[in-house]
């Protein structure tokens, strides 16, 4: 399952680089264009806009699986195994109701503006929405793959705290691992 995951990313990853040199290619050439020839892309703002949010979206499928996303991991980080892994089933569990919540929007106006066309290109309105469609399950997976990893105790103490090392979390450690004779720390000058 792992793997298959793993592809999954890779595969949203090239899609994010290729959206983004799309959006590159769109906007630079449109100014180039403007400023040059007194002519431009007339669809170059709606579509840099819509794969902007694309991006965004399929941006944080692949740092939810990184275990990238902002966090404040000090208290977790202390609690033992059991505070922790309370803290991640209700943590997860509220992900999840907030992805059920972006799905659920997001199909709604998928399909309240699948006939509606958009100004410019022409097409289904549709595809603006169908990225929070996409991140819903692909995260909602992912949380729950997480979940029932924890629930089995397939997760170590490292992996139940869900975020990177803060260095706030760092400099404690230091602090408390230090000599107690005081080798490691600055001392006064008497």
């Amino acid at each position: 399952m792992n793997r298959l995951i793993d592809r999954y990313c890779r595969v949203l990853d090239g899609l994010i680089a290729a959206f983004l040199a799309a959006m590159v290619l769109l906007v630079f050439g449109n100014v180039v264009l403007r400023y040059a020839f007194n002519s431009g892309i007339t669809v170059s703002e709606e579509l840099s806009r819509w794969l902007f949010v694309w991006v965004t979206f399929l941006g944080a499928i692949v740092a939810l699986k990184d275990k990238g996303h902002l966090g404040t991991d000090i208290v977790v980080a202390l609690l033992p195994r059991s505070g922790k892994k309370a803290c991640l089933v209700l943590g997860h569990g509220l992900m999840l109701a907030i992805c059920w919540l972006v799905f659920e929007g997001s199909w709604q106006q998928l399909r309240i503006n699948w006939d509606v066309q958009a100004p410019v290109s022409g097409l289904s309105m549709g595809w603006f929405y169908a990225p929070g469609v996409v991140f819903a399950i692909s995260a909602a997976v992912l949380l729950v793959l997480d979940l029932l990893k924890a629930l089995r105790g397939r997760l170590t103490d490292a992996d139940l705290v869900q975020v990177a090392e803060s260095e706030d979390l760092a400099q404690h450690q230091r602090l408390h691992t230090a000599d107690p004779r005081g080798a490691g720390t600055t001392s006064r000058a008497r």
